[in-house]
């Protein structure tokens, strides 16, 4: 009964997780987990934000 429980509750959230990746997706975004998805002109060029994140560590 406890694994069915613990399974459920993963499903749940890999499901959900599916759902804002869909969604995201939809609506056009190209870096779904970078803070400046939908700002920076590589984002909206097609690309992904791989310069904000070098930019932040420095």
């Amino acid at each position: 009964m406890g694994n069915l429980i613990i399974i459920v509750i993963l499903l749940c959230i890999i499901s959900s997780i599916i759902v804002y990746l869909y969604k995201a997706k939809k609506k056009g975004k190209t870096c779904i987990g970078c803070p400046y998805g939908g700002q920076c002109s590589s984002s909206q060029e097609g690309g992904c934000c791989a310069g904000h994140q070098k930019e932040d560590e420095t």
